[in-house]
């Protein structure tokens, strides 16, 4: 099944070109699930064959990661934001539990952005708290261009460099999330103790 499944996503990369890149990973950054570990190691394996250019596939996987997150964005900011103010009441979430959780986004929305990005299920849902808050878009496209670049590198290049196994690539790409999950636990860590140490040195003054 899953051997079948990747043989179609290979010829229709392979038809499609950069345009199928972006289109399945704009699906895969929105709502729709279409798996990035069964996406861009096909395309990287096209690039092994010289089929593709391995920058131009992750260049295109990003940006469809893009507006695949965008569109989960505006659909949460005009159309959940007004539905939450208006019954949020009616399902636990009061004005007033909103706003802080807006406030935490708005005050550590890079951080989550960045980190949701390098997640699975998360990358599917993170650009809709960004949403709600009202991210600035400036910092919603780099953290997601940013994070979103990294997973798709880490995949192509798995496809490029192990071939056509398919089950290497899988287990490669499973070891891989991992590594991400790891460093995303640090990275967290990190951050969390330097917000600490800057809030008491603000506090001291």
């Amino acid at each position: 099944m899953l051997h079948e499944l990747i043989e179609k996503l290979v010829e229709t990369i392979g038809a499609m070109g950069y345009p199928g890149i972006f289109l399945l990973m704009a699906m895969e950054s929105s709502i729709i699930p279409v798996p990035s570990e069964l996406v861009m190691p096909p395309a990287g394996y096209l690039a092994q064959q010289g089929r593709m250019n391995p920058w131009i596939a992750i260049l295109a996987g990003t940006a469809g990661s893009l507006v695949g997150a965008y569109a989960n964005y505006f659909a949460a900011h005009y159309l959940g934001r007004p539905l939450i103010l208006k019954y949020g009441r009616y399902v636990l979430i009061p004005p007033d539990k909103f706003e802080r959780v807006e406030a935490f986004f708005l005050r550590h929305g890079e951080i989550s952005t960045f980190i949701g990005r390098l997640l699975p299920v998360v990358r599917h849902l993170i650009s809709i708290p960004a949403g709600l808050a009202g991210m600035n878009h400036l910092r919603f496209s780099l953290y997601t261009l940013l994070g979103a670049g990294i997973w798709c590198s880490i995949l192509t290049w798995i496809g490029y460099v192990i071939g056509q196994n398919r089950e290497l690539v899988m287990a490669w790409s499973h070891r891989a999330l991992i590594w991400v999950l790891l460093a995303s636990c640090a990275l967290v860590g990190a951050y969390a103790w330097w917000h600490r140490r800057r809030t008491l040195k603000r506090n001291e003054y």
